[in-house]
């Protein structure tokens, strides 16, 4: 943390932050993806020692009202990472992405608060740039592949390694075929991260992890160059069977449409379901048919853009 004296905006300010998928398939924590699904907040710096917090959309009546906030608290540590905390702080945020679905929900509550946090100093690129942001936004979400694609748009690898003693987040982007496109199945049930990550395995067999290796690599080649590999690229053998039971829906889903010849992964912890295809209006309206009652499908954009 530097010890800067900060000049504070004293004009409002304005971000919207994509919804991620992560994961990808066969890239368990490390491949995100921003979707044309966008959370926007804007914020004010109080004289006052108030929090005054508004939420609207999604998960209004779900999420914190005050300091502890998630934004609020994303924007806190921003200040304190740039040297100098304001008094209080208004917020106005509405939540367009679903939460505990598998969307980045939280990736995007931080990367927003400190998007804000920079956008509120004077010159507040030079007290944070975006690599550093990137290092902030891993530390609170505790994994990199959500927050990189919410910060960068499009696609991402991200991964974390030891720097100065301390683990750090850092991401490269990837180009997207421009002939991508992306289908949600969005069930009502919301599961969290951290009970899905419970239930994945100490360790997993050799030749999963030699399949899986070889996916991974492949699919950073299937969404730029080549999107006719996306069906094998996103096949996991990591991550999705393990959970299978959090989500017997999802996975029956996945397993249909894969069976089908549509490359579709559970997104991110899930419980919704993501596509990646090249396909016409017609046949996407087709494959949104498959997911039935239980789900709500999605046509979405591939989002070029992260946090602005």
């Amino acid at each position: 943390m530097s010890t800067n004296r900060l000049t504070f905006k004293a004009t409002l300010a304005q971000v919207s932050v994509p919804a991620t998928s992560a994961n990808l398939g066969s890239g368990f924590d490390t491949f995100g993806l921003a979707l044309g699904i966008r959370d926007r907040y804007a914020a004010q710096i109080l004289d006052d020692a108030v929090f005054d917090v508004d939420v609207s959309g999604e998960g209004a009546d779900e999420v914190k009202k005050d300091k502890n906030n998630l934004v609020i608290k994303s924007m806190l540590r921003g200040f304190e990472f740039m040297g100098q905390k304001p008094r209080g702080i208004a917020l106005r945020a509405l939540n367009v992405t679903p939460h505990g679905r598998g969307l980045g929900s939280s990736a995007s509550a931080i990367v927003g608060g400190l998007a804000l946090a920079r956008e509120l100093v004077l010159g507040g690129e030079q007290f944070m740039s975006t690599e550093e942001m990137m290092a902030i936004a891993t530390e609170l979400e505790g994994h990199p592949d959500n927050v990189a694609a919410a910060i960068h748009g499009g696609a991402t690898i991200a991964w974390t390694e030891n720097i100065y003693g301390v683990q750090t987040g850092r991401s490269v982007s990837i180009p997207v075929n421009a002939d991508i496109r992306a289908i949600l199945f969005i069930p009502q049930a919301h599961l969290s991260t951290s009970k899905a990550r419970k239930l994945l395995p100490e360790s997993i067999p050799h030749k999963d992890a030699v399949l899986n290796s070889s996916h991974t690599a492949l699919l950073s080649i299937a969404l730029s160059t080549h999107p006719d590999l996306l069906l094998t690229a996103t096949e996991d053998f990591l991550h999705q069977s393990y959970r299978a039971e959090a989500f017997p829906k999802s996975i029956s889903l996945v397993e249909k449409l894969r069976a089908a010849g549509v490359a579709a992964t559970i997104s991110g912890a899930g419980p919704s379901v993501l596509v990646l295809h090249t396909y016409g209006e017609n046949e996407a309206s087709e494959i949104m048919k498959a997911g039935g009652a239980a789900f709500e499908a999605r046509a979405v954009e591939i989002s070029r853009l992260g946090v602005e």
